[in-house]
């Protein structure tokens, strides 16, 4: 690929060239399905952070009203 200031390079070749759907990554994997994975990834982070954000979490005012007076008639 040839670089220039002039600008009279083949915009379609230049297209090509960038495209996703024919450049190819780690795995024989185009750039579109790198892509797509990623997303499903980052996606089921997301899921996973926000379940263990409400574990981790303090208990409201209300429930820990509630556990300590079951835990006083527990005795």
């Amino acid at each position: 690929m040839e670089f220039s200031i002039g600008g009279t390079a083949n915009p379609l070749i230049v297209m090509a060239e960038n495209d996703p759907e024919k450049l190819k990554g780690p795995g024989g994997l185009t750039l579109r399905q790198i892509h797509e994975q990623v997303q499903k990834s980052v996606t089921r982070d997301r899921e996973s952070q926000k379940m263990k954000n409400r574990l981790a979490q303090k208990p409201s005012r209300w429930q820990r009203f509630v556990r300590y007076v079951w835990d006083k008639k527990r005795g």
